[in-house]
Formats: structure tokens, C-alpha cells, sequence
């Protein structure tokens, strides 16, 4: 028996690794890759994965550590900085998607109790995929991406009851069931409350004598203690494992630890998450499937369809043009985790049949693997729709721009005004320049008109955009936000409109310096090298070197684009995967043995130049460094040859240098 559930779990393990892999390397969902990994290796496929009491377990507390990390994550300030939307939104979504598909489920043969779940089922949308698809298309903060976020906001409070009551709806016949309702949610009440008052009185001197240990194991230890008895707790009550690790994780989101909680907390929500799905997807059956493929496509159309509306609809009160609003809807139109939470303990609960949890478990699986394509291209959607507000809703952007413009010539343009732009924008106030702020963040241009900045709403991508902002007449252009992708779409508007028009770009590191720069970037600022160039003048300083030395050191290096601060050697996690390698440019040594063919050979017969790499220093075996500038050199074995370039031309050289 345990050697058969060890094979399981180890069999589980493995495909997680190899679907997260895989999926990733795709930009595809991984929940989605998991599902699919269920139904082929689950019973009704090549039949290798089994239910067991083991897997089960694993699965309930992937659920579990959702709820918690759900609970670190909820922010008390920014539900109250949101709470029009939020409560007025986000409360109609859910209770209008959930009437709506229980009334349809209801008319259509499922009883009363049946219907409610299908309802909660429904109203949920994945937090996971919308979060970071927006943050991938810097729409989070736009009008749009704001309102959708706060409808997830309540989505994941509504989520806590839903989990509370459908073990409750199991034990009722459907004439009682408002009467279970009311119940349970008192009860439920009654129970959060008790766990608040407590939790916060013991939980935050508790962290604070933990944290004096210095303990890492300790620390974990506490932590995982502390999710597991809070959701044993509930559960005694009879209430839902997941309420008790929400309790705990929002309780804990209060205290300073938050951050080294949520990182410490994640590998465990992340294993036991992809065994969760895997299971789930081991319910499917292909025969009955195959069987009821018309019913699946349908509920998922009518899903994306009806739920999109719906939300475009609701969303239309707080957004001023039916364009978002719409593009709202679409990005909102899918399954969510929680849905699989709410499907999989109705499942386990007998209050859906097989059939029917099949049908629907199927088509949250579709609508999610269609959810990436449809929030990246929400806007095409929403224009193909609906083009006539869509253009209105661009004409009254437009209209805005040229109106903060108007009279302004020589000025510059500030695309993004985040921290950094209104630093910049602070600067030039004191210099009596003009200038002209866009950002996508609503509240933000509110209250920066209100306090006199001349900023205005838009997306500087867009070409009518930097048009109307008079690309063609200002003195330069400032991109202060880091997206590489985004600043490089306005690079080649910019020069489309003002090809003279200089240009200075915002980036992380020196990763995307050769390609901002051929994409027409004037200067690109890497925030890691001047870091580092003003903690080495910083450092000089104290060390008593002279301030003009120090600032024509700091001259020199910005005027060969910090060559010097770029010339390192890289280490494991220096540069991320998708960096491709012809802009990974760093230090390379590469030592010479005996019969390398460059050994014996003069330095400057090396073609280098043709490489495509530079010789930063050669140091002999006796640890002295050779003058490169003597034209007699001749390389010796043992000698260590440090090269710059990128890694794939000094993958090249060292091929040529070591056999020729």
C-alpha cells in the first residue's frame, strides 16, 4: 500500500516538473497543463495515476495553501481605496453571474441546490492568469485592468463563504435550503470573528519571539503550523478547511513578516497546487466526454459569452465608455482556480453528478486555456466589437492630449509618470521647462491634475497618442518605465513622427542595451550601472579622492555608455533565459592549455576584430598581466585570455583559440 502511493506521488512530482517546464517555455497556463496531465495519465487515459486517500489529501491542502497565500495577499488599504467598485462591482458580478447560471441551470433540469453551485462555479474568474497577463501588457493600472482587479478583489472574499456553505448545502434537502444558508452564514460569522480576535492578539508577539531565534527552520516550522491548525480549527466546526488558512494568512498579512512568509509559504503552495489540478484532472473521463462534446463547447461558449456581458454591462457604471468597459468583460471571462475548488468539493460532497461535473469541470478547463489569448488581445476584440465607441473612446483621449499640449512647443515628453517621471517632472519645474506627462494609471492623472502637474491620460504606444502630444515639435522624450517591449513600440513611433527627436530610455540592467539603442534611443539609462557608478563615487569620497577626479571618472564612464560597469563576469542567474544570447555581452577567461592552437601564436594575428570580441587582459601563469599594446606578444600556454563580447561570439572564439 504505501509503496503504491510513494509511486504516485512520485509520479505526480515528476509530470508537475515537466508540464511547469514545459507550459512556462510556452507562456501558457500551467493549471491548464496540469488538467490536461490528469485526464492522460489518470484512469479514463493510460491509466498510471490512481485516486487514493494520499493524493486526495495533497490536493485539499493545495487549496488550503491558495487560501492562505490568498489571505497575505488581501490589503485591508487598497480594498478601501477601491471599495465603490469593489463592493458595488464586484458584489453584482457575483451575484448576478451566479442568479443568472443557477436560473439557466435551474431551467434546464439541475435542482435548486445543484444550480447554486453551478452559479458560484461561474462567478468566479481566475486571478492568476489576469494578473499576470495585465502586468505583462502594463495594463493593471489602466481603466480597464483597475476594474477588473477590484472585481477579483471581491471575487476572493466571495470565495471564503461560498467554500463555508456547499458542505453545509450537502446535509439539506433543496426545500430548506435558504434557511442553511442564513445559517451557515452566521455560524460562519460567529467563527471568523472568534479566530480574528484571537489570532490577533497571540499571532503578532508570537512572530516577534520567533523571529528572535534567527531560525529559518523554526520560522517555517511556525508557519506551517500555524495554516494547518487554523484550518483544522474550521474544519471542527464543520466549516471549510480554507477558511481557517485564509483567517491565518490575512492575520499574518497584517505583521512585518509578510513578505518572507509568502516567499517561505510558496513552494508548498506551488506543489501541492499542481497535484491539486492533476487530480482534478483525473476526474475527467474522454468516453463521456467524447460523448457530450457538443454540451462542453456550448457551456464554454456560453460561459466566455454570457459571463463577458455580464461584467462589460456592470462594469459600464464606473467606466465612462462602453470600450473598456467591454474590454473588461473579456478579460474577466473565465473559470478560476477557486472554481475547481468550489466543482471538486461539491464532486466529494455528492451534490453534483459525475456527468454534470464532468461537462462543467471541462469547459473551466477550455475557457481557461483560452483566457491568455483573449486578455491579450482584449483590445482588438473590444474594437472589432464595438467600433464606433471604440474610436469615440480613442477621439476623447485624443482630445485630452492635444488640450494639455495646446501652446507648448520645445517641450518634453514624459511617457510614464510613475515615480521616476514625476521626479523628472519635478527637475525640469525648477528649470521652467515644459513638459507633457502620459501615463495609463486613472487616479494618478486625477490627482496630479488636481495638484497642477500638466499630465494627462493615454497610452503612448499608440500612435495617435504621441501625434496628438506633438512628438514632432518637442525637444526631446523621456520612456521611464522598465517594459523593454512597451518602450521599444514607442521608440519606433517616436522616430516615425520625429526621426531627430532625442530620445532617453528608462531599463533595469544593460541587458537591452544594444537593442533600445538600435531601436533609436539616444541615451538608455541602466538603473543597475548607475547604481553602481554612484556607490563607487560615493565610496571614492570617503576614501578622500579628490571630487573633480571622481566626477570626471563618472563623466568618462557615461560617455562610453558605462563600456567599463558592463564589461563583468556573468554568474548562474545573471541574465534570464529569454535574453537571447547575441545581447549577452560579458567577461569571458579562457585559460590555454598545452596544444591550444593559439598558443605560440602572436596576439595581433588573432582575428578578434572578426570575432566580434575584445581582449580585456591576458594574465601569464605567474599572475603578472601582459601590455596588450606590445605587437611582439606571443601567447603562452597557461596564459588566461579574458575576452568581452557576447556569448555567443565568445563561445566562437574560444572554439578558434583552443583548436583553431
Amino acid at each position: 500500500m504505501l509503496e503504491h502511493v510513494f509511486t504516485d506521488i512520485l509520479i505526480l512530482l515528476f509530470v508537475a516538473v515537466l508540464v511547469s517546464a514545459l507550459f512556462n517555455r510556452f507562456r501558457l497556463p500551467s493549471i491548464v497543463g496540469y488538467l490536461c496531465t490528469g485526464l492522460v495519465l489518470g484512469p479514463s487515459g493510460l491509466n498510471l495515476l490512481h485516486q487514493s486517500l494520499a493524493t486526495q489529501t495533497f490536493a485539499e491542502f493545495g487549496v488550503v495553501f491558495l487560501l492562505f497565500t490568498v489571505g497575505l495577499e488581501f490589503s485591508l488599504p487598497r480594498l478601501l481605496a477601491m471599495k465603490k467598485i469593489v463592493v458595488v462591482g464586484g458584489g453584482l458580478q457575483v451575484l448576478l453571474t451566479s442568479l443568472i447560471a443557477a436560473a439557466i441551470a435551474n431551467f434546464i433540469g439541475l435542482n435548486i441546490v445543484q444550480a447554486i453551485i453551478i452559479g458560484f462555479v461561474v462567478a468566479m474568474s481566475s486571478t492568476a492568469i489576469v494578473l499576470k497577463q495585465l502586468t505583462e501588457q502594463l495594463e493593471l493600472n489602466s481603466k480597464h485592468g483597475r476594474t477588473a482587479v477590484a472585481i477579483l478583489l471581491f471575487q476572493d472574499l466571495a470565495a471564503i463563504p461560498i467554500l463555508i456553505l456547499i458542505p453545509m448545502l450537502a446535509a439539506v434537502s433543496t426545500s430548506n435550503v435558504a434557511e442553511t444558508l442564513f445559517d451557515g452564514f452566521i455560524k460562519g460569522c460567529i467563527i471568523v470573528l472568534l479566530i480574528i480576535i484571537v489570532g490577533r492578539g497571540v499571532l503578532r508577539p508570537l512572530f516577534h519571539k520567533i523571529a528572535k531565534f534567527h531560525s529559518t527552520e523554526l520560522f517555517m516550522l511556525s508557519i506551517l503550523l500555524i495554516t494547518l491548525g487554523s484550518a483544522w480549527l474550521t474544519h471542527q466546526f464543520h466549516l471549510s478547511l480554507a477558511l481557517g488558512a485564509f483567517l491565518a494568512g490575512m492575520m499574518l498579512g497584517e505583521t512585518e513578516y509578510r513578505h518572507q512568509i509568502e516567499a517561505d509559504i510558496r513552494p508548498f503552495r506551488d506543489i501541492t497546487l499542481a497535484i491539486f489540478f492533476i487530480v482534478i484532472g483525473m476526474l475527467l473521463d474522454t468516453n463521456l466526454l467524447m460523448s457530450y462534446y457538443p454540451w462542453i463547447i456550448l457551456l464554454t461558449a456560453g460561459l466566455i459569452f454570457f459571463k463577458g456581458l455580464v461584467i462589460s454591462l456592470i462594469s459600464r457604471i464606473f467606466i465612462t465608455d462602453m470600450a473598456h468597459a467591454t474590454r473588461t468583460g473579456i478579460i474577466l471571462a473565465q473559470g478560476s482556480e477557486f472554481s475547481f475548488a468550489i466543482l471538486n468539493l461539491a464532486l466529494a460532497s455528492q451534490l453534483l453528478s459525475i456527468t454534470n461535473g464532468q461537462i462543467v469541470l471541462a469547459s473551466l478547463v477550455l475557457s481557461m486555456l483560452f483566457a491568455p489569448s483573449l486578455i491579450r488581445y482584449n483590445r482588438a476584440i473590444a474594437y472589432f466589437l464595438l467600433p464606433k465607441s471604440f474610436r469615440q473612446s480613442i477621439s476623447e483621449d485624443l482630445r485630452k492630449v492635444r488640450a494639455r499640449v495646446k501652446g507648448l512647443k520645445n517641450h518634453i515628453i514624459i511617457c510614464g509618470y510613475g515615480r521616476v517621471g514625476q521626479n523628472i517632472a519635478r527637475l525640469l519645474e525648477t528649470e521652467s521647462l515644459p513638459y507633457i506627462g502620459i501615463d495609463l494609471d486613472p487616479v494618478l492623472i486625477q490627482n496630479a491634475l488636481l495638484a497642477g502637474d500638466n499630465v494627462t491620460y493615454g497610452d503612448v504606444t499608440h500612435h495617435g497618442i504621441l501625434e496628438a502630444a506633438k512628438t514632432n515639435k518637442a525637444s526631446a522624450m523621456v520612456i521611464s518605465f522598465t517594459d523593454i517591449a512597451a518602450a521599444a513600440k514607442v521608440l519606433e513611433q517616436a522616430r516615425h513622427l520625429a526621426p531627430q527627436l532625442p530620445i532617453i530610455v528608462r531599463a533595469y540592467d544593460d541587458s537591452d542595451f544594444t537593442q533600445l539603442h538600435q531601436a533609436g534611443a539616444v541615451e538608455v539609462i541602466p538603473e543597475t550601472l548607475e547604481t553602481s557608478l554612484i556607490l563607487a563615487a560615493h565610496l571614492l569620497a570617503l576614501m578622500k579622492i579628490p571630487a573633480p577626479r571622481i566626477l570626471r571618472r563618472m563623466r568618462e564612464v557615461r560617455a562610453n555608455r558605462y563600456q567599463l560597469l558592463r564589461e563583468i563576469y556573468s554568474g548562474e542567474l545573471l541574465f534570464p533565459e529569454q535574453v537571447p544570447k547575441e545581447f549577452r555581452e560579458q567577461l569571458f577567461p579562457i585559460t590555454l592549455p598545452d596544444h591550444a592552437f593559439a598558443v605560440g601564436a602572436q596576439l595581433q594575428q588573432i582575428p578578434f576584430k572578426e570575432m566580434q570580441v575584445r581582449v580585456h587582459g591576458i594574465r601569464r601563469a605567474d599572475g603578472n598581466y601582459c601590455e596588450l599594446n606590445n605587437p611582439k606578444l606571443i601567447l603562452q600556454s597557461g596564459d588566461v585570455i579574458i575576452l568581452y563580447g557576447s556569448l555567443s561570439n565568445l563561445e566562437r572564439a574560444e572554439e578558434y583559440l583552443l583548436q583553431g
